[in-house]
């Protein structure tokens, strides 16, 4: 006791010779510290406890489901193999026998699901089959995966991954995708047995009809994939095929059934296997972590709860511990606070601990400067603009240049004398107003005139691939604009736009006013892209992709635009795929006056 109390004394004591500094950032600190570790200890039990249990439970349940709704499907494929080859098969002699007519009467009982019957005999060629009869020229059934496989093992029946049916000719549907069931079979022919193949292609959209309509809570979604890995449904299957999208299949293919954790592209997730049996295919649910909240519809309660109560903990702690140091400080507040009013002859009292008297002292200077700090920001921040708006201008690569000149000694030694005159007229007609005597602000003819010369060049490097409309409509005359800023998307519209275009492109500038704005819109007919594509290629955060011409980019253009003439100004990009892509300019209706104020305003 005597020690504990010799203990208390000293940090009494030290408690108060102690700083505002130090008292405050260790009460605080104390105080939220455990509140905070208080609140993730049981968040965290909580969140493991309720949800991963939750969530693993439904996904589960889930894959069951489709398990059994999988299974159903593919057994009933298997029964139609077994009446092939069990009830008609085994029964007729082929000398004498035709089995063509059992073939369609199951098929047409079962047309919903096949796509065609067949049966072959030990070398690959067809014995019968209904409805497709008529095999394809290049055909080798003998070769196919599926024959091999049925030949191999005789005793199993073999199911195939999704393919383009390659054996019939179909006139009506050339690419449809099947799944193959195969199996050997003894083939009767003049009382003689032979080893056969029986082949039941069955339609892919029943298999994704399945898991299409399976759903597993907000942001999960379920694929298929064989015993390898290979994908067999996905629901964005096609995103994958194209490159733009990565699946983990791989890893996938390597799990147990049951549930695991996983970290993909950075993200974690719950996956859940469930192998099929017969094809030893495997339905993966997947489950973002971020979904596992909404799983447990308490935890949203429960962490509120705790929070407020953290809160009110912490508040009354903090209102005991600070309330003996915050008195002068709130009578620095106050002090302050008729300054901030413009008050004359304010007195600032001395009080308190060290550091409060030390800023009582501080104030005073503070206020005499800091109308010189304010005048010294504006300075700097005009200063910045301006030195961004000069980096944005210079990003020219000199690419544009290198390439215009090659082509213009090509044309010379080829003996196209006019058209290397044409293409060097145009070159320094393009860089003479790029120059515009060091003015950024220039009239909206000369930057129609520069993307005039810049498309000339280009038609002629690309052997007037396409052709080029430029038009300033009426109510435009007299108007300027921030100059190099068509070049930019004409180079966008040429590289990709035209990319696939062939003696049919259109690139369409046009220029027109609407209201106290000047509007000009590049419009082309290539590609096009999907609509959150376009919208993503103005964000700041995504990366900058540089084009093969002058390297300023659109994005680049918007900020030059934006940082000019402010919020409300820049680019509006519209596009649909196959539709082509349309960049709209928005800039304010700048008459000759207003722009000698803004260059003067630069020059400043």
């Amino acid at each position: 006791m005597n020690v504990f109390r010799r203990l208390a004394a000293q940090w009494a004591e030290r408690y108060r010779k102690m700083s505002i500094q130090i008292v405050l950032s260790l009460s605080f600190t104390a105080v939220a510290a455990a509140g905070m570790l208080l609140m993730s200890v049981s968040l965290i039990w909580r969140f493991s406890a309720v949800n991963e249990q939750l969530v693993a439970e439904n996904s589960r349940r889930v894959l069951a489901q489709a398990n059994l709704n999988l299974d159903s499907y593919l057994r009933r494929m298997m029964r139609i193999s077994d009446t092939v080859y069990y009830r008609s098969i085994k029964n007729m002699d082929l000398a004498e026998d035709d089995l063509t007519g059992d073939l369609s009467l199951l098929y047409e009982e079962n047309r919903d699901d096949l796509v065609s019957l067949a049966v072959f005999d030990g070398e690959g060629a067809l014995v019968s089959a209904v409805p497709l009869t008529a095999l394809k020229r290049d055909a080798e059934t003998a070769d196919s995966d599926w024959f091999q496989a049925a030949s191999q093992s005789m005793e199993n029946l073999h199911f195939s991954t999704p393919h383009v049916q390659n054996i019939f000719d179909d006139p009506d549907y050339p690419y449809r995708w099947v799944v193959s069931l195969s199996r050997h079979v003894q083939l009767t022919r003049d009382g003689a047995t032979e080893g056969g193949v029986l082949l039941v292609d069955m339609s892919f959209s029943g298999i994704e009809q399945v898991c299409r309509d399976v759903t597993l809570g907000s942001g999960g979604y379920l694929y298929l994939i064989d015993g390898d890995g290979e994908l067999i449904y996905h629901p964005r299957q096609q995103l994958i095929y194209a490159g733009l999208l990565e699946e983990n299949n791989r890893a996938a293919a390597a799990y147990r059934d049951g549930s695991h954790q996983e970290k993909f592209q950075g993200r974690s997730r719950q996956v859940t296997v469930k192998t099929m049996g017969y094809t030893g295919w495997k339905l993966v649910g997947v489950a973002p972590a971020e979904s596992w909240f909404a799983a447990s519809p308490q935890l949203p309660l429960f962490g509120l709860t705790l929070l407020l109560f953290s809160i009110f903990l912490m508040a009354f702690l903090n209102f005991l511990i600070s309330a003996r140091i915050s008195d002068p400080i709130l009578r620095l507040e106050r002090s302050i606070r008729e300054l901030d009013k413009g008050l004359a002859g304010v007195k600032i009292e001395e009080g308190g601990c060290y550091e409060v008297q030390r800023l009582n002292h501080a104030v005073a200077s503070m206020v005499s400067t800091m109308r010189h700090l304010m005048d010294d920001i504006v300075r700097q921040e005009g200063e910045k603009r301006r030195s961004e708006l000069e980096v944005l201008q210079s990003q020219i690569n000199p690419h544009f240049l290198y390439n215009t000149l090659d082509s213009v000694i090509w044309m010379t030694e080829s003996g196209q004398q006019t058209e290397a005159i044409q293409m060097v007229t145009s070159l320094a007609r393009l860089f003479r107003i790029s120059l515009s005597k060091g003015k950024s602000i220039i009239p909206l003819a000369d930057e129609l005139e520069h993307a005039r010369h810049y498309m000339n060049i280009q038609q002629i490097r690309y052997k007037n691939k396409f052709t080029t409309e430029i038009e300033a409509r009426p109510g435009t005359e007299g108007l300027y604009t921030l100059k190099l800023i068509i070049q930019p998307l004409l180079e966008n519209a040429i590289y990709h736009g035209m990319a696939s275009a062939e003696d049919d492109g259109l690139i369409r500038v046009t220029a027109y006013r609407e209201g106290e704005d000047l509007l000009i819109d590049v419009e082309d007919n290539g590609l096009g892209m999907r609509p959150e594509l376009a919208a993503s290629l103005l964000d700041e955060d995504r990366p900058e992709v540089r084009t093969k011409g002058s390297g300023i980019g659109v994005r680049n253009v918007h900020q030059r635009v934006g940082l000019t003439f402010g919020e409300g100004y820049g680019l509006a990009i519209f596009s649909e795929p196959d539709e082509g892509t349309l960049v709209r300019i928005r800039l304010p209706a700048l008459d000759r006056e207003e722009a000698e104020r803004r260059r003067q305003g630069e020059e400043l």
